[in-house]
């Protein structure tokens, strides 16, 4: 009985992890043209071995495509 509570721990901490890692993917900033960051009140900036990003005013630094 106890082995059995133990795997069914293991698998909800496993899931918990798996929906948290999506989630974070989900609300990770999308890609935004040079166009849009200048429209939407943004600044470009350059980041060292990361290419072109777009502050926004509300923090956001998503990358520039």
């Amino acid at each position: 009985m106890r082995m059995r509570w133990i795997l069914g721990l293991a698998l909800a901490a496993a899931t918990l992890a798996g929906v948290s890692a999506v989630g974070a993917e989900a609300a990770s900033s999308p890609n935004i043209s040079r166009d849009e960051c200048t429209a939407a009140g943004g600044q470009i900036i350059s980041r060292p071995y990361g290419g072109d990003a777009c502050a926004l005013p509300d923090g956001t630094k998503p990358a520039i495509t």
